[in-house]
């Protein structure tokens, strides 16, 4: 309980601070000040807390989320609570004045609110975003998925590619022209239309740019060549896509959620045309996290209200958008979400069971040991576990290949490890040090799926046998070392042939609790094969920020979004990729390097990759991907571990979800769902 005073007592001197109820100080001393917080709060949080109050003056809310985490805690701390009731002589006067301070925020004027009279749903991410410009993203999840549309697409459910912002788009036979037409209308949430010249505007001046790092770029380069299409605007419903070549994943790129999100050339053309104090173009400082968000002109089912750095992120419906239902009535159903900041797993779990979020598991699905508990729960908590089957998404652990040097001419990995991860036999040897049926065991509960192939199981294209596969074998480890000539020591330390001690860094994302377990159990079971591995779990984007910038890293462990579309992974897999973070060359805007250059088997997947968007029949790209499936099992740039089950609890009045583990967010028709009236 000591953690739980120390947060009232900071309450306490901060009511202090700004000469509200200095007096109170006695309180403290008898111990009664917090009890009697938390007695309060869970009156205020119905009336007030998230679901009333962003028109509650700020330092009211501050006092009602400190004493909300004491709320929390005391759900666990009942007894002690009512020990103390009993024991204190002044409970009525410090219930008294608890009341009086907590419902300042809860005013009855206040309670005729946006919030009471409108719906709202209230979800979470584990950290902050790191951009409001789609070209700058590289994280998942993101403000992408609430606030654009693409020109088409997916569905969530078949993996069918449907119109959206285009409502129509012809193919000519020669496979080498499309033409979209938009639907009549379209405006952008500041009531500008939105034209052919914004699709131009995104595709030639924005994705093509070569002056624009952006995940986007691999996935419509065409060929040999990396040529783009040549996109041309017919009037200003139409839009050509030439193409030099047949192109098979073109409409998947263009479709949402994880496509090419449709920019707003009225607000960022004169972005893209001067340069700031580092030489690189305006555009791609433009609309970073600090921006008012309100400031920044989106196409899709909400628009960004309000942004508070480290706890939420609020979202409303855009009155411009596009989408209505078979009655004609405009879309999104739902008023407002509130997408809360939080970081640990464990908090959200809390706050889902107090009822203070509608969904748990959208962007990730539920940690498994979560799974009995809620279970138990369903019917008195007022939600349901989806169950989407096996989710496309993958995990992987991936050690820095790259011997570029900076450019100062450092090696951007110490040459004697750099020579260690290079060693496909050493690589090989890791992937069999580990017990990844351990990992589905202990830390999936079973539910897990062993992964052995970089593409989705859901994917026609997943090959389901004639894959190398490394099954937890120790023994086989060690041979593989010792062939490669490492040698033992008398303590069973694993040292190279020039006698160092083979150990390195592994790094991966604090917030993820299954994550960073899976990474202890990677440790103690190299361990075993006498790997010395020095774990640390960080900061998410600075994770992101060493793989993709600095590239100061050994070995990290991550996920990565799957799908339908082979080629939608092409960032990652092809050489060239923003994502290739094993082996990143110089993406641009980033200082030299020198001396970069692919492996040979880089070179191979990068011909694979064009082939299979070349080819149109369905057979023949399975078995170019068969081909590329082969080729990374067999050279383990990643080495593949266990997958998600989907599974997400969804409260009962949230109405409209079509779930799936196909995509890679499981509220992918958010404009859809709706709040029962009866509860909204």
């Amino acid at each position: 309980m000591v953690s739980v005073f120390s947060h009232v007592r900071a309450v306490h001197n901060w009511v202090r601070q700004t000469n509200w109820l200095w007096q109170t100080n006695w309180l403290w001393q008898t111990n009664w000040f917090p009890w009697a917080i938390a007695i309060v709060v869970p009156i205020c949080r119905l009336k007030g807390g998230d679901r009333q109050g962003e028109a509650m003056h700020e330092q009211n809310r501050q006092l009602l989320l400190h004493a909300e985490a004491l709320r929390i805690r005391m759900r666990t701390s009942w007894i002690v609570y009512l020990a103390n009731v009993w024991s204190c002589r002044f409970s009525s006067i410090a219930l008294s004045i608890a009341f009086a301070l907590l419902l300042t925020g809860c005013q009855p004027s206040q309670l005729r609110t946006q919030a009471a009279q409108s719906s709202q749903l209230i979800l979470s991410t584990v950290t902050d975003p790191n951009t409001f410009n789609f070209a700058n993203k590289n994280t998942f999840p993101s403000i992408f998925l609430f606030t654009y549309d693409c020109l088409t697409q997916e569905n969530g459910v078949t993996g069918a590619i449907e119109p959206a912002l285009a409502e129509s788009w012809q193919i000519s036979d020669d496979q080498k022209r499309i033409v979209f037409k938009l639907r009549a209308g379209l405006k952008w949430s500041d009531g500008v239309p939105l034209t052919a010249d914004d699709v131009v505007f995104t595709y030639r001046d924005v994705i093509a740019n070569p002056e624009v790092p952006t995940d986007a770029k691999e996935g419509i380069q065409i060929g040999v060549n990396k040529a783009y299409p040549n996109v041309r605007k017919l009037d200003d419903l139409r839009v050509e896509f030439l193409l030099p070549e047949p192109f098979a994943p073109l409409l998947n790129a263009t479709a949402g959620l994880d496509g090419i999100v449709i920019l707003p050339k009225h607000a960022l053309a004169e972005t893209l045309k001067t340069k700031g104090s580092d030489g690189n173009l305006k555009f791609l400082s433009t609309w970073g996290t600090d921006t008012d968000p309100t400031k920044v002109v989106v196409n899709g089912p909400y628009l960004m209200e309000r942004y508070i750095p480290g706890q939420r992120l609020i979202f409303r419906r855009n009155p411009y958008y596009w989408r209505k239902d078979a009655q004609g009535r405009q879309l999104p159903y739902i008023d407002r979400i509130i997408w809360q900041v939080v970081e640990s797993l464990d908090t959200q779990l809390l706050r889902f069971r107090s009822g203070d979020m509608d969904v748990l598991g959208d962007v990730r699905p539920l940690r498994a040991e979560y799974v009995p508990l809620l279970k138990r729960e369903e019917k008195r908590g007022g939600f349901t576990i989806r169950d989407g089957g096996p989710w496309s998404g993958t995990l992987y652990l991936t050690f820095n290949l790259n011997t570029a040097k900076d450019k100062n001419g450092k090696p951007l990995v110490d040459p004697i490890k750099s020579g260690w991860f290079n060693t496909l036999a050493f690589r090989q040897a890791v992937a069999y040090g580990i017990n990844r049926q351990r990992i589905n065991n202990n830390l999936f509960r079973g539910l897990g799926v062993i992964q052995n192939s970089p593409i989705s199981v859901q994917s026609p294209f997943f090959l389901k046998d004639g894959l190398k596969v490394y099954d937890y074998d120790p023994e086989k480890a060690r041979a593989l070392l010792k062939q490669a000539g490492f040698k033992y020591n008398a303590q069973g330390q694993l040292l190279d042939a020039e006698n160092h001690r083979v150990q390195f860094s592994l790094i991966t994302n604090a917030n993820n609790p299954v994550r960073v377990a899976i990474g202890a159990q990677v440790q103690q079971d190299l361990g075993k094969i006498g790997i010395r591995v020095n774990y640390t779990p960080i900061n998410f984007n600075v994770l992101i920020d060493k793989v993709n910038t600095t590239r100061d890293w050994d070995a990290h462990m991550i996920g990565f979004t799957g799908g339908i579309e082979p080629h939608a992974a092409a960032n990652l897999w092809v050489s060239s990729g923003a994502s290739h973070g094993f082996n990143l060359k110089q993406q641009p805007g980033q200082p030299p390097l020198q001396g970069w250059a692919p492996k040979e088997w880089e070179t191979t997947i990068d011909r694979l990759f064009i082939e299979g968007a070349r080819e149109l029949d369905e057979t023949k790209r399975k078995a170019i991907y068969g081909d590329f499936q082969r080729i990374v099992q067999e050279q383990l740039p990643v080495i593949h571990l266990v997958n998600d089950r989907a599974l997400m609890a969804v409260r009962d009045r949230v109405e409209g979800l079509q779930y799936t583990g196909l995509p890679s967010w499981g509220l992918w028709n958010i404009q859809e769902l709706r709040i029962r009236k009866d509860e909204g």
